[in-house]
C-alpha cells in the first residue's frame, strides 16, 4: 500500500493547458486532462487509495530516486538507482497538437542507463475526482480506459494485463534500451495507436526545443540565474495557453496545515495576481505573455462594464467563466487525511477591494513597458475608477479572504489608492482625458486615512484594519508600490515590529491567527510569498546584508528542483497547493531588487 509523498516530492510537467505532479517515486500523482480546472484521473495525492495514479519503478527492493529537469526546459528525469542497475524514466507533455482531436498526451520514456534494472508499470486512473466508474480494455497497441464523459488509451509495447479497471506489467530492458508509454486523453471512438520510438524521440527534441527557446527570451542575467529561470518555466506551465490566463496553483486543497480545514481550490486566475505576474513578466521580456494575460484582463473589467453593476469578482476561471460554486468531495479523505477536499472557490464572492489596485496597476505597467492603452480600454479604466472612488470607503474580507466577517483592511485602502494614483499617472503621462481633480482629491483622502487610521501611534505600526493593533505581512508592499518611501521613519518602525513578531528565522507569517481569527479553525505555516516581500522591503531600506540572507535560506526551502509551494510547515515542509505561481512570481521581484540593491 503506498502512502502519501510529501507534497515537495515532486515535479510537475506540462502542455500550456494543463499539468501532471510527477513523484520522486515515479507516480503520477495529480493530472486532469484537457485543461487545468478539470477533473482528476489521477489524484493520489488527495487520497492515495480512491483517488488514481500512474506508476513506473523498479521491480525491486532497495533502490532510490533522484529527480532533475532536463537543463533549460521542463522536461523531467526520473532516476533509479539500485544493485541490478540505473533507468531513468523521462516524462513530457508535447506543447504542439493543441486543437486535434487527441489532447493532453502525456509521454513516459523508460531509459536502462546500467546493468537490468527490473521495472513496472501500473495504471489506475479514478475518473472525475474519482466518483465515475470506468472499462479498461485490452488492444492491439495498448490499453483503452473508457468512463461515461472521458476515455484515455495508453500505448505501450509491453504486455499489459488488465484488472479490476487498470492496467500492469513487468518488463526488463538491457543497457541503452528503452521503451515508452504514450497516454492520450481521447474523444469519440478512438482506440489506441502505436508510436514509434523514432516517433517519440521527435516529439521529444521538439518540446525540448520549445522550451529552450522560449528561456532564451528571459532577460534576467543576474547573481540567481538559474533561479529565476526555473521560476520562469514554473509560471509559462500555468499558464492556460488559449486565453492567456495564469491559474494561481494547478492543484486543489493541499492542506495550509495537516489535519485542518484550510483547503482550498487554487485552479483558477485571481485579479490580484494580474500586476505582479505582468510586472514580472515584463521584467523578464515576456512581452507577448504580458499582453495576452493583459488582454484576458481587459475582457473581464469590459464584461463588468457592460453586464450587472458591481464590482469585478475576485477570481475567474482561466476561460474568464464567474461560476466557480464550491462543493466539497466527502468521498475523498484528502491529503494524508486532511479534509475537506473542495472544487471551486466560494471567494469568488467576497468583496476585496485590493483587486482594483492590482487591476489597474497592470495595465499601468503594460502601458509603460509594454503597449500603450488603447481608447476604449482606458474608457473602462476611467469607469472603474469613477466606481471605486465611490465605494472605496468600505469593509471588505481582505487580500487573504477572510472568512470571519468584514473590516476596514490597511491593505484594501492602501491598494484602492494604487488604483487611483496609477489612473493618474496615466492620464498625466498620456494626456488622456480623466476627471482629475476628483481622482486626486479621494487619492489624497484614502493616504491620509490611512496614515492616521491605518498607522497605530502606540505600536508604532501600521496595522492589519482599522482599530486594531495586530500586524500583517500584506503592508510589506507599502514601499514597494511607493505609497511610502523605504527609509520612511514609520515604515522602518513597521518593518522592526514585522520583523520581531511576524517573522522566525527569515521566514514570514501573514498574520498572527490567534491575535486576528480569521474565520478558520486551526493554524497555517509561514507564507513564502511574504517570505520574499519581505525580502525586497528590507533590500529597499537598504538592509542588504539582511536582506541577502534571508532571500539565500529562503531558496533552501525550494525543492528539489526549485519548486515553491505556498507554504512552508512548521518541520520545513512545503504546504498548500504546488507549485504557487504567486510564490515565484515574488522570488522574481525579491531577486530583481536585491541584484540592483548590491549593484
Amino acid at each position: 500500500m503506498q502512502d502519501y509523498l510529501p507534497i515537495e516530492e515532486h515535479g510537475v510537467i506540462g502542455d500550456l493547458c494543463t499539468i501532471a505532479l510527477v513523484g520522486t517515486e515515479g507516480t503520477i500523482d495529480w493530472f486532469c486532462p484537457d485543461r487545468f480546472d478539470g477533473p482528476s484521473v489521477f489524484g493520489a495525492i488527495l487520497d492515495k487509495e480512491r483517488g488514481g495514479r500512474y506508476r513506473i519503478a523498479p521491480a525491486t527492493d532497495g533502490w532510490k530516486s533522484r529527480q532533475l529537469y532536463f537543463p533549460d526546459t521542463s522536461v523531467l528525469i526520473t532516476r533509479f538507482l539500485a544493485e541490478q542497475g540505473v533507468a531513468e524514466v523521462i516524462d513530457f507533455m508535447p506543447i504542439s497538437g493543441r486543437g486535434r482531436v487527441r489532447e493532453s498526451r502525456l509521454v513516459r520514456t523508460v531509459l536502462s542507463v546500467r546493468g537490468h534494472m527490473p521495472m513496472c508499470i501500473e495504471v489506475e486512473p479514478a475518473f472525475e475526482y474519482a466518483r465515475r466508474g470506468h472499462e479498461a480494455h485490452e488492444h492491439e497497441h495498448g490499453v483503452l480506459f473508457r468512463s461515461q464523459r472521458q476515455a484515455l488509451a495508453l500505448s505501450s509495447r509491453v504486455p499489459l494485463q488488465v484488472r479490476d479497471g487498470g492496467a500492469y506489467g513487468d518488463f526488463t530492458l538491457g543497457p541503452d534500451e528503452r521503451t515508452t508509454f504514450v497516454l492520450d486523453a481521447i474523444h469519440g471512438e478512438e482506440a489506441p495507436r502505436a508510436y514509434s520510438e523514432e516517433e517519440m524521440r521527435e516529439s521529444f527534441n521538439a518540446t525540448v526545443d520549445f522550451w529552450r527557446r522560449w528561456l532564451r527570451r528571459c532577460g534576467y542575467a543576474g547573481r540567481w540565474r538559474e533561479t529565476v529561470n526555473r521560476s520562469a518555466l514554473t509560471l509559462k506551465l500555468l499558464t492556460y495557453q488559449p486565453s492567456g490566463a495564469i491559474v494561481a496553483a494547478p492543484t486543489t486543497s493541499l492542506p495550509e496545515q495537516l489535519g485542518g480545514g484550510r483547503n482550498w481550490d487554487y485552479r483558477f486566475t485571481w485579479i490580484r495576481d494580474a500586476a505582479f505576474t505582468i510586472f514580472a513578466l515584463l521584467r523578464l521580456g515576456f512581452t507577448e505573455e504580458a499582453g495576452a494575460f493583459g488582454a484576458w484582463l481587459r475582457d473581464r473589467f469590459r464584461e463588468r462594464m457592460h453586464g450587472e453593476s458591481g464590482p469585478l469578482q475576485v477570481m475567474y476561471g482561466i476561460d474568464g467563466r464567474t461560476d466557480l460554486a464550491e462543493e466539497t468531495l466527502d468521498h475523498l479523505e484528502g491529503y494524508r487525511g486532511s479534509a475537506p477536499v473542495r472544487v471551486g472557490n466560494g471567494a469568488a464572492d467576497q468583496l476585496q477591494l485590493d483587486i482594483y489596485g492590482e487591476l489597474v496597476d497592470s495595465i499601468y505597467l503594460y502601458n509603460k513597458y509594454g503597449e500603450p492603452i488603447s481608447h476604449d480600454a482606458w474608457a473602462d479604466i476611467g469607469a472603474i475608477v469613477e466606481w471605486l472612488a465611490d465605494n472605496w470607503d468600505q469593509k471588505d474580507e481582505g487580500v487573504w479572504e477572510t472568512r470571519g466577517g468584514r473590516h476596514h483592511f490597511t491593505f484594501s485602502r492602501l491598494m484602492s489608492w494604487v488604483a487611483i494614483e496609477r489612473a493618474v499617472r496615466v492620464a498625466r503621462q498620456r494626456g488622456l482625458p480623466a476627471n482629475l481633480v476628483r481622482w486626486m482629491a479621494v487619492r489624497d483622502e484614502i493616504y491620509e486615512q490611512i496614515m492616521t487610521r491605518g498607522w497605530h501611534e502606540e505600536r508604532g505600526a501600521y496595522v492589519q484594519h482599522y482599530d486594531a493593533d495586530v500586524l500583517d505581512a500584506s503592508v510589506l508592499l507599502m514601499p514597494l508600490v511607493k505609497f511610502v518611501a523605504p527609509t520612511d521613519p514609520r515604515w522602518l518602525s513597521t518593518l522592526d515590529l514585522i520583523s520581531k513578531e511576524l517573522v522566525t528565522d527569515t521566514l514570514v507569517y501573514r498574520y498572527n491567527v490567534e491575535a486576528s481569527p480569521d474565520g478558520m479553525e486551526g493554524e497555517e505555516g509561514t507564507f513564502s510569498m511574504c517570505s520574499f516581500w519581505y525580502v525586497e522591503a528590507l533590500a529597499r531600506a537598504g538592509r542588504l546584508d539582511q536582506a541577502r540572507i534571508a532571500f539565500e535560506k529562503m531558496l533552501t526551502y525550494s525543492n528539489h528542483v526549485g519548486l515553491f509551494s505556498e507554504e512552508i510547515g512548521p518541520t520545513g515542509e512545503q504546504l498548500g497547493n504546488f507549485p504557487q505561481a504567486f510564490t515565484h512570481l515574488s522570488l522574481i521581484s525579491a531577486a530583481f531588487t536585491l541584484d540592483r540593491q548590491l549593484g
